[in-house]
């Protein structure tokens, strides 16, 4: 869940800013004018959502998933914004 959530809401965020562009063509566009790592932060942000969640329901392993996950996406971002 905590890798499928992001790709899920950087989609709704294709919906609701670039509908005129193709999804490949709306990542392409961000990475040219910088905002690919700004995106990739925001589309993360759900899963703190879910975190909360799995440990409020005493699913530790769940959520032990969601934060590595999370972490993995972290360290792509920050990948992303200094190359």
């Amino acid at each position: 869940m905590g890798g499928v959530l992001p790709i899920i809401t950087l989609v709704l965020l294709y919906f609701i800013l670039a509908r005129d562009f193709g999804f490949i063509g709306f990542l392409k566009y961000l990475a040219y004018k910088g905002d690919l790592s700004r995106a990739l932060s925001l589309s993360v942000l759900p899963n703190l959502g879910l975190f909360f969640v799995f440990i409020w329901t005493n699913r530790l392993k769940a959520a032990q998933g969601v934060l590595g996950s999370t972490i993995i996406l972290a360290l792509i971002t920050v990948t992303i914004r200094f190359i």
